[in-house]
């Protein structure tokens, strides 16, 4: 009888735990295409690092390919030019980061507070350019920019009496038009992610403040900005942790890949893809990826770390 006593409550447990396993059964199936990608995608690539370290051969492969040791890291700092695409990299990122934020965090409070029944169409139209192509991107670009027949060249600085611009070979223009390209083409994303919490704060903390007769501005930076502020750090870590990878497309395919303009739109990405096409070594690639991966490792961690020490409840980690 005692022996059945206390067997008693571990069948009950198992016996919950098994129908909250058979009831969990449809959300499993729903989460299961994208644990797959994620192992296929994430997961099964990682013993290709070892390809950073190797004279990559392909008839050996590469775990019979020779040890190369640290010579593929080289590369990247391998000419003069390894300052100049490293302080692109570094500088563009942090502009994004700074003005994306300000501006998706504006948009997102104007919405809030938008009482209109288009608001939905609104949104969708923010977020649309986030779902273009930078291939596309790069054709409506150059539809603006275009020497012959640009909109801005044909009709805008015609109309000013001003000479036409030849907009792909000026490199001073570029860092505002990267900026510019980037700022429109995410926001909208940024935008919907500071909305959604937005929309979650409590209503009783605006409706509690306008009684104590606290305006709209007073009530963006008391309530929302302050309500905000983990979502803002977890989304500028996250942007920390990339500063040094950069969107291919937008430094490769909007300025046309044309020579004029590399002092300023160099990468280390279109640094590598170019050095790629000139060498075909895979090694020099994997060696980029995995010190851009470990550098943005330690930057997170960082940044983490200096946040935790300001203000502990708003640290990722």
């Amino acid at each position: 009888m005692a022996s059945t006593i206390q067997a008693g409550p571990y069948s009950d447990k198992k016996g919950k735990l098994g129908k909250r396993f058979v009831k969990s059964i449809p959300f499993y199936i729903m989460a299961l295409p994208a644990v797959i990608y994620l192992f296929i995608n994430n997961y099964m690539p990682l013993p290709g690092l070892i390809l950073a370290f190797k004279n990559f051969n392909a008839k050996k492969g590469i775990y019979g390919s020779d040890w190369a040791g640290f010579k593929n890291f080289k590369y990247l700092f391998a000419t003069g030019e390894a300052f100049v695409i490293t302080r692109n990299t570094i500088l563009y990122n942090l502009a994004f980061i700074v003005i994306n934020t300000v501006l998706a965090i504006i948009v997102a409070i104007l919405l809030s507070e938008m009482r209109s029944k288009f608001k939905n169409v609104y949104q969708s139209l923010i977020l649309l350019p986030y779902m273009i192509s930078m291939v596309i991107v790069s054709y409506l670009v150059f539809a603006f920019l275009s020497t012959e027949n640009g909109f801005l060249n044909n009709t805008v600085l015609k109309s000013l009496g001003k000479e036409p611009i030849a907009w792909y070979s000026e490199k001073k223009y570029w860092p505002f038009i990267l900026v510019l390209v980037s700022c429109w083409k995410v926001i909208g994303y940024n935008c919907i992610i500071y909305l959604s919490t937005i929309l979650g704060i409590d209503r009783t903390f605006y409706e509690a403040a306008a009684i104590d007769g606290a305006g709209k501005m007073k009530q963006i930076f008391k309530i929302t900005l302050p309500l905000l502020k983990p979502t803002i750090i977890m989304m500028t870590l996250l942007a920390i942790g990339r500063i040094f990878y950069s969107d291919f497309g937008l430094f490769y395919q909007v300025p046309q890949n044309q020579g004029a303009l590399f002092p300023v739109t160099n990468t280390i990405d279109t640094y590598v893809y170019r050095g790629l096409i000139q060498n075909g070594k895979p090694a020099l690639s994997a060696a980029a990826g995995l010190y851009q991966s470990f550098v943005g490792f330690i930057l997170i961690l960082t940044a983490n770390l200096i946040v935790r020490r300001i203000d502990a409840d708003s640290a990722l980690f």
